[in-house]
């Protein structure tokens, strides 16, 4: 007993796992009793279920039971369906909870270090919360995305494969999850695997329907995505983007995104040139931290509690690297932490928020500038890992420039 005393009070709290989890859990079961009368959001992940079941559309609206429509996938039914038939304040609690030990989880069962999981779990605190208030499924394609790249480094890629489809189907975010394909040992199991999930997920959801209405609702689904592409190009909570910042700012709708998305996507493919590097864990981590960063930054849909995914890339980023990171680069987290996390909170000034962040999507700024400087970083850095003696010497380095 007195052992386990002194190596419980040797460890410092911060990094005990225990209170960091009790801690996220607490945030789950705040945000859900804070919003046990206010839940729009779950309502409509509930009627996804119930419109399932009945066999009626999933992407008409439905102002008897909430506003906003429908914008997941028919297979969203089969995830939400325990949360959905339990009484209403017990399923948005469960779900809550579920979404973030999920997260969690998959955190614990990455190949991130040590201190990169206690990193994320108190940087990404706050955006957690955020994105429970509005129980938002945002908290899972994180997971999702971050389940996929290290199965993968696991040689597990039937498994990655069943969550890339999973994410797919439900919101379509992912789908960045194949950007990981490089990378796997087993290319043509992960390509069998792909089609055969693809195959049995599209139509699961007939279990509790007809294969005939499930059918017909994807292609509701595409029209009901493709109309929500234009309503979000300047709405003040969605498209909080690289594509919405530059697009409110200019306050012009005479452009194509795809002048910003084309050039994104030659950047965010540039580094898979780079073959000799894929062999050191820092830059495919790299590579992570860009695909959750550009998921967020390059879509129309982005909203405010997306940002868990982004800040889940910005903390990979910041820890990833054999190299010691500059004061730049902390400034750069603080900038992300203030203007990311904090703004669309009551910790930032109102009129801020209200007059700046919101209308010019702000809020995409500090993680537009570190993908911006992670490209270039992973285009032109060398990510062998650094011996000790290498490691002495840029510290000595270090101190000298600063003394000079």
């Amino acid at each position: 007993m007195q052992e386990k005393l002194r190596s419980l009070l040797a460890k410092p709290c911060w990094r005990d796992y225990r209170l960091l989890l009790g801690l996220w859990l607490l945030l789950a079961l705040i945000a859900a009793l804070m919003k046990m009368h206010s839940h729009n959001n779950f309502q409509i992940f509930r009627g996804v279920f119930w419109h399932t079941w009945k066999e009626v559309s999933l992407y008409a609206p439905y102002p008897a039971e909430y506003w906003d429509t429908n914008h997941y996938g028919p297979l969203f039914s089969l995830i939400i369906a325990p949360f959905a038939v339990v009484p209403e304040w017990v399923g948005l609690i469960l779900w809550c909870i579920v979404l973030t030990l999920f997260l969690y989880i998959a955190l614990r069962r990455s190949l991130l270090t040590d201190r990169q999981q206690v990193f994320v779990l108190w940087f990404c605190a706050h955006e957690l919360l955020t994105a429970l208030y509005m129980q938002q499924f945002n908290i899972a394609i994180a997971a999702i995305i971050l389940l996929a790249f290290f199965l993968i480094e696991k040689g597990r890629d039937a498994t990655a494969a069943f969550f890339i489809v999973v994410g797919t189907l439900v919101k379509l975010y992912g789908i960045v999850g194949l950007a990981f394909f490089f990378f796997s040992k087993h290319k043509g199991r992960f390509i069998a695997s792909l089609i055969i999930w693809s195959a049995v997920l599209i139509i699961a959801p007939a279990i509790i329907s007809s294969s005939d209405y499930v059918i017909g609702q994807y292609g509701e689904w595409f029209n009901s995505l493709m109309g929500k592409n234009e309503e979000n190009l300047f709405a003040n909570h969605q498209n909080i983007s690289l594509l919405g910042m530059i697009r409110k700012i200019s306050g012009s709708a005479s452009y194509s995104d795809l002048w910003l998305i084309v050039p994104g996507l030659t950047l965010f493919a540039l580094p898979y040139l780079r073959i000799p590097q894929y062999k050191y864990m820092a830059f495919r981590q790299m590579l992570l931290a860009s695909v959750l960063m550009f998921a967020v930054l390059f879509s129309t849909g982005s909203e405010s509690s997306g940002y868990i995914i982004a800040l889940l890339g910005v903390v990979i980023w910041y820890t990833a690297v054999p190299w010691q990171r500059s004061n730049t680069d902390i400034a750069l987290m603080v900038f992300a932490f203030i203007l990311t996390s904090l703004s669309p909170s009551d910790l930032f000034p109102a009129y801020l928020r209200k007059e700046w962040i919101q209308p010019y999507a702000l809020k995409a700024l500090p993680v537009t500038i570190i993908w911006l400087k992670l490209s270039w970083e992973i285009i032109t850095k060398d990510f062998a890992p650094i011996t000790k003696e290498e490691g002495i010497t840029l510290t000595q380095t270090r101190i000298a420039e600063s003394r000079s």
